[in-house]
This record gives C-alpha cells, structure tokens and sequence, in this order.
C-alpha cells in the first residue's frame, strides 16, 4: 500500500466523510457549558432530596472524542448527538445498590429541573433531549473507596467496577499518542468511522443488532497498539480490519498492559475482550457465538472491500473505488464524501 496517497481521491472522501459524522468542533464549548448547566441543576435538586452526588464528569464518546454527529439508520442518516454526564452517588448502605430506584430520582429531577424538555428514561439512564438534536445522558454511578472507581448497576442487578476517567484516558492517550505522529490520521477519527461502520453493518445483520462503544474502543485501541495509524484512513482501515478479522474469528483473547486472561475471567465465555480498568469484567461475555461468527464475518468483508476500494485507487478506477466504500458505508456515503457536496 506503498502507493497509497494522501492526495489521492480516495483519502479526500474519506477525510471528506469523517468530517461530514464528527461533531462540530466549534459547538463544543457551547455543549460543555450546557452540560454544566445540567449537572449544577440535578446535583441541586439531588442536595436537597438528601442523596450525596461525590462528583460528576463529562463522560463516554463525548469525553473521548469519538462521538458521531450523524448516525446510519436503515438506508438514511439521521440528526444527533448524544452527551453523557456521569453523576457519582454515595451508596447509603447495602439496600442503596439499586439502580431502579436511582434512575427513577434522576427522572424526577431531571422533571423539576427542565419540565418543558422531552425526557426518556433507559435502563441505566435518562435522557434528556432538546430541540436541536442534542441529547445529555445522565448516568447514575455509585462511588466506591477509591475516587477514580466506581460502580456500574446493570439492569439486572449485576455490579461492575470500572472507572469512567480511566476509560476516557485509555482512548485520549492513543488520540493523542497519534497526533504526536506527522503526516499520518488521527486515531479517535479512525474509531468515528468504524462506528459508523458498525452502524450500518447493525442495520443490515441477522444475528447480531448491537455492537457496544465500548467493545470497538477497545477493539481499535488493540489494533492501534498492534498497527499504529497510516498517513491515510484506507490504509489504516485495511490493516485494522485484517488483523481484528483475524483476533474476532480465531476468537484470540484481547486483553492490554497486564490483564493477560487468567482463573477470574470465566472461562466458558466464548471470547474474551477484558476492560483495561478492570480486567474481570470481560466485555464480550454478552456476545453468543453465532453473534462473534457474524462479526468476525463483518470484518471479513470490510478487509476486502478495503482492499478493492484501495486497488481501484491506484488503478484510477474512481467509479468502482466509489461503489466499495459505499458498499462498506451505506448510500449516505456517496451523498456526502465530496467536499462540493
């Protein structure tokens, strides 16, 4: 892939692309002063209900910088950009590890504090959704002994320990490990496109309907420790998506530093994908293996599409190098990778 050019129209596009899904840039201090606005609020009406909020953080793709601005759904694009902010609670006896209950006080003073703004409350969460396609996430954690852990609640009762700064330094460092680079792509706007990619591949899937942030945060960190980032997106891409291809079918553990799989990770899991905060959580536990085959199966395809888009390039095929990456990233591609566009 020696051949391959910065300048070529093959980089254009999908330069031309990423900026098209990134979050603007110059919305962000307008973004993160509303979310101030929003913690200052709940954590007022939480001080006055007696419930003791330890801290609050900007947190998941926002925080990483990996978020999308757009997302593919069915054949179309749709408007939206999603913020979390994690509130840290303190766990007021063993009775108080209950998410439900927890959630169901943050809708209420999400009701007491914004009564006009549409509200939606997840299974983890609730969301608050305003008028210009903006919505803030605001998540529950419970805090622990130490300050930078916490303690995720799933809906079902399950208790993770995790870290929310850990998690967006452990992306933020290889962002900012590839801008120290020169002449090469930087990593969080290789992991905005694989999000799309998984976008779309979701939409079109048998099996498998979800893909989690957090396991192609960690499946790009791997192949960024691995591979490193390439001058363009195509090379890069090529050579991430023929390595993970490759870790996803073999099902090869993933793990980073010294969270090599050992006794505390189950080993019935069919794959095994460890948080780097916390290297008993295996991510991937959740993933049947008719699910990893399909996405091993994905990946498979996205290499060789890579691949011919990258051929035809070099060839100076334009048509047929348009039609892999649309193949690859759904009909919203070729509406929006040419900058007269």
């Amino acid at each position: 892939m020696e051949g391959l050019s910065t300048k070529s129209k093959l980089h254009s596009r999908l330069s031309t692309f990423v900026a098209w899904i990134a979050p603007d840039p110059q919305t962000r201090d307008e973004i993160e002063a509303q979310a101030d606005e929003i913690r200052g609020r709940i954590m007022e009406k939480a001080a006055k209900d007696g419930l003791e909020i330890t801290s609050s953080m900007k947190s998941g793709s926002f925080a990483k910088r990996t978020g999308l601005r757009r997302h593919m759904r069915g054949n179309a694009e749709v408007e939206g950009q999603d913020v979390d902010i994690s509130f840290v609670v303190k766990p007021q006896g063993e009775q108080s590890f209950e998410l439900q209950p927890l959630v169901n006080k943050f809708m209420k003073y999400a009701d007491e504090s914004y009564p006009k703004t549409e509200k939606e409350s997840t299974k983890s969460s609730v969301k608050l959704k305003f008028t210009n396609t903006l919505a803030y996430d605001l998540v529950p954690l419970f805090s622990t002994k130490e300050p930078e852990k916490q303690m995720l609640v799933r809906a079902t009762g399950e208790r993770i320990l995790t870290s929310v700064q850990k998690h967006t330094d452990f992306v933020k460092s290889r962002t900012e490990e590839s801008d120290k680079k020169k002449g090469v792509v930087l990593f969080n706007e290789c992991v905005r496109i694989v999000k799309w990619w998984r976008e779309f591949r979701c939409d079109e899937g048998n099996y498998l309907q979800e893909i989690p942030s957090i396991v192609i945060d960690l499946l790009c960190a791997k192949a960024f420790d691995q591979l490193s980032v390439k001058p363009t997106y195509a090379h890069t891409l090529a050579e991430w998506f023929t390595f993970l291809a490759h870790v996803v079918k073999k099902k090869e553990p993933v793990w980073f530093g010294k969270s090599k799989p050992n006794s505390t990770v189950v080993s019935t899991d069919s794959w095994q994908l460890l948080d780097p905060v916390n290297p008993e959580n295996n991510i991937a536990k959740r993933f049947k293996p008719f699910e990893i085959d399909e996405f091993a199966e994905w990946l498979a395809i996205g290499r060789d599409t890579l691949s011919r888009s990258i051929a035809a390039d070099m060839t100076g095929d334009d048509n047929r190098c348009l039609d892999q990456l649309v193949s690859l990233m759904g009909n919203p591609f070729k509406n929006h990778c040419d900058e007269e566009a």
